[in-house]
């Protein structure tokens, strides 16, 4: 199984365009900062929660570096949900200079 992914350049224009984000890391980390409009699902509920991600509808999924939110794409895969994995997650979404969103408790 190869699950499909986006690099942050793409994510952005994706954003912009009102895509579904998933940010897959524990509350805590999506409150310190997380890609502005990503919802939160920490991989430790995934399981409980598969009906955040709609069925028909692709949702691109992040966490910190991808490994997290590779595994979340490779169990949703699995379920038939059209997920994206977003290469170098959140650190590579900082570090090309884009702004997050601090403080928000989680959707």
């Amino acid at each position: 199984m190869s699950i499909s992914e986006i690099s942050i350049t793409e994510l952005k224009g994706q954003i912009d365009r009102g895509c579904t984000v998933i940010d897959v890391r524990e509350t805590d980390e999506y409150v310190a900062g997380h890609v502005p409009g990503a919802l939160s699902v920490p991989l430790s509920v995934l399981t409980e929660n598969v009906d955040a991600f709609p069925d028909g509808v692709v949702t691109y999924v992040i966490c910190q570096v991808g490994g997290r939110s590779l595994r979340a794409c490779e169990y949703l895969e699995g379920l038939g949900k059209l997920v994206v994995n977003v290469a170098g997650g959140t650190g590579a979404w900082t570090a090309t200079g884009n702004g997050v969103v601090l403080g928000e408790s989680p959707h």
